[in-house]
């Protein structure tokens, strides 16, 4: 793949606020889940499990997406909204779009998984699929500028880093905890959930995950700059972003203290464990967090919370895994 500078030629991503954060979560209240965090049921101890596959899409995109469209003025939602996405961010999109009752289209990989694209188009979104050299220069060139639509840039919208910083909002308030473990891909969720826990708690961690397949923040933080990694297979295409934009690394270089990089049978254990002992339903990427919170030893993370960020995993894939065993 021919590699554009990581960059979209903006200025750096800057925290939200812990007062733009509330804000936010006023705002999503009458329409986003606050979700529970739930004892892990594994023989794993001190880790609780941020269940953001309650939310109605099966996924924390609602929170920013919902965030950003409702600060929109209603001249510019009413052309339409768009977005880039692998499948979450899109899902949210379509759901956003209705209840505005706006048009709505998604930028899509051609790999999109069936299960992501068939929920994409049940919530009315237009799905326009590109190849992956395609889709990343329609975000880095701009070429977004030329759409009508109102576009939602997925990785550095202040206001969807803002909805998404929401849940560690949430979870500083159910909750007393050392270490949370946070799932990372364009770096969106990581740089909203740290921004609100390191604004009220500044000793809890606030650890990265990514897979062996896509470590691209671990690239950036070795760089000390945004950096592209050359991605393989993985399980996790949620987050399997090869990317991290110099807009978007100082943020994370400031909140996120760590990156944990875990091996797929480690992710594939977690959404089993998830299945069989929590009786919850993940995916790859949604499983992500807990994968890192097995892959490090208790008296190195201490009591943490992990954020299960969406469950939309092709069936067959699923049964697969939930037959393996260690």
């Amino acid at each position: 793949m021919s590699r554009p500078r990581p960059s979209w030629g903006g200025n750096p991503i800057h925290r939200p606020t812990i007062e733009t954060i509330r804000a936010a979560a006023e705002r999503i209240r009458a329409t986003v889940v606050r979700t529970p965090s739930l004892p892990y049921l594994g023989e794993e101890k001190d880790v609780l499990l941020k269940i953001e596959t309650l939310q109605p899409i099966g996924s924390f995109k609602l929170r920013g997406v919902y965030n950003w469209a409702a600060a929109l003025s209603n001249h510019a939602r009413s052309r339409g909204i768009s977005t880039t996405s692998a499948g979450n961010t899109a899902q949210a999109l379509g759901y956003v779009a209705r209840h505005f009752n706006v048009p709505s289209k998604a930028f899509l990989p051609r790999t999109v998984p069936d299960a992501k694209l068939n929920a994409i188009m049940a919530y009315g979104v237009e799905p326009v699929k590109v190849s992956v050299e395609e889709l990343f220069s329609y975000m880095l060139e701009k070429r977004w500028q030329d759409e009508a639509y109102s576009y939602l840039n997925p990785w550095g919208e202040p206001d969807m880093i803002a909805g998404s910083g929401t849940l560690g909002l949430e979870i500083l308030e159910d909750n007393e905890v050392d270490t949370v473990f946070v799932p990372v891909g364009g770096g969106g969720l990581a740089a909203g959930v740290g921004s609100a826990i390191k604004a009220l708690s500044p000793a809890t961690r606030v650890l990265a995950v990514q897979p062996e397949g896509c470590p691209a923040l671990r690239a950036s933080f070795d760089a000390g700059e945004g950096a592209w990694v050359s991605p393989s297979d993985t399980i996790c295409d949620g987050t399997k972003v090869p990317l991290i934009v110099n807009e978007m690394y100082p943020v994370l270089r400031e909140v996120v203290d760590d990156v944990v990089v875990v091996p797929e049978k480690t992710v594939r254990r977690a959404m089993r464990e998830l299945a069989l002992n929590n009786k919850i339903v993940s995916e790859g990427s949604g499983a992500l967090s807990l994968a890192g919170a097995l892959h490090l030893r208790r008296s190195n993370r201490g009591r943490s919370v992990c954020v299960i960020s969406g469950g939309s995993v092709d069936p067959a894939l699923f049964a697969e895994i939930l037959q393996e065993s260690d």
